[in-house]
């Protein structure tokens, strides 16, 4: 069914909430996400000056050591933090309109959860293990989407009241998901009788180590994920308006809910298993997207991945450093960030 036009009021509903030069601000995000890209590589073991990081870049027969440097250790474990943030604030961004919930987020709704129990259950099994070549190490990301996708699809169920979302008891959902979650995880690693570190790490959200496949699978991920939510931009600008407003419109609801929940899962499952739960992610970088470019779902959605991109980049990079001669997972790092970020929004949302 082809979307209608809104009407003047619903139209000027959504302009005064658009940002001007929405481009511009696009480019200057990408132009930041450049910059902690260049001091990422520059920071390691052994520190580079901007000028070796550019050289070890461009001109790779010059000094073999720093290039190796850079592509082979520092580049797949950067270009991981580039593609697991984008995925995270992206989907986020669809979440929250969707929901029409500041408050939702992959992490928050229990999405994250439900892939953890699936990612979990692959490593303990040994799932995937004995597979090589391309396919190496990707049982995890293939056992998280099922999960995931059921945590999502309680968790929506118990939020929905008389055909609406209520935004009062989707945290609640959520929260109570991911501790009934919590308990089952805790149940597959005892069960599962083996050395639980590597899984503990794991689940605390780890960019190391980081190898091209995963890379590679979770960029066409976000390619096609992302070409789908942006595809839908239009209708989630409308559907934020409320779900009768945009029924009045012409929008499908019935068909725009579940590609955008599957969309997403499929988004979150994917990073889930590759680096474990990267918590809150999700949540701040739609928020600081919404604050430069407006609630415009067409230009948001694209700022959320660009932001998330750079706050990854940031957070791991305080991981790797924060603790002198240690790393501590990134997870640790992103949930010390927002989980303030969400008793601000939820203090301002009284």
């Amino acid at each position: 069914m082809p979307v209608a036009i809104p009407t003047k009021a619903e139209n000027a509903r959504i302009a005064v909430q658009r940002s001007r030069w929405p481009w511009i601000k696009l480019l200057l995000l990408l132009v930041a996400v450049f910059v902690a890209l260049l001091l990422y590589l520059r920071v390691g073991a052994t520190s580079m000056s901007f000028t070796e990081v550019m050289k070890a870049l461009f001109n790779r027969a010059d000094n073999p050591g720093d290039t190796d440097a850079i592509w082979v250790i520092r580049m797949p474990r950067a270009l991981g933090c580039l593609v697991v943030g984008g995925l995270l604030g992206m989907v986020g961004s669809a979440f929250q309109a969707l929901f029409r919930n500041p408050l939702a987020e992959p992490y928050v709704v229990g999405v994250s959860s439900g892939a953890a129990v699936g990612g979990a259950l692959a490593l303990v099994t040994g799932f995937g293990t004995a597979w090589e070549g391309f396919a190496s190490g990707l049982g995890p990301m293939l056992a998280a989407f099922p999960c995931g996708l059921i945590s999502l699809l309680l968790v929506f169920v118990i939020s929905r009241r008389r055909g609406i979302i209520e935004a009062q008891t989707l945290l609640l959902a959520g929260v109570v998901t991911s501790a009934m979650l919590s308990a089952v995880l805790s149940l597959v690693l005892l069960a599962g009788g083996q050395d639980t570190n590597k899984v503990l790490r794991w689940l605390l959200g780890s960019m190391s180590p980081m190898y091209m496949n995963r890379v590679a699978i979770m960029a066409i991920v976000m390619v096609v994920g992302g070409l789908i939510l942006i595809g839908q931009s239009r209708s989630l600008n409308v559907f934020a308006l409320g779900e009768d407003t945009a029924e009045r419109l012409g929008v499908n609801t019935q068909r725009l809910k579940p590609l955008v929940l599957i969309t997403g899962t499929a988004m979150v499952a994917v990073t889930v298993g590759a680096v474990g739960i990267i918590g809150f992610l999700g949540l701040v970088a739609p928020h600081i997207a919404r604050r430069l470019l407006g609630v415009d779902w067409r230009w948001s959605l694209i700022g959320s991945c660009i932001l998330g991109s750079a706050l990854l980049l940031v957070a791991d990079l305080l991981a790797q450093r924060v603790v002198p001669d240690a790393e501590i997972p990134v997870g640790i790092v992103t949930a010390l960030i927002g989980a303030p970020f969400l008793l601000v929004i939820l203090k301002r949302s009284g």
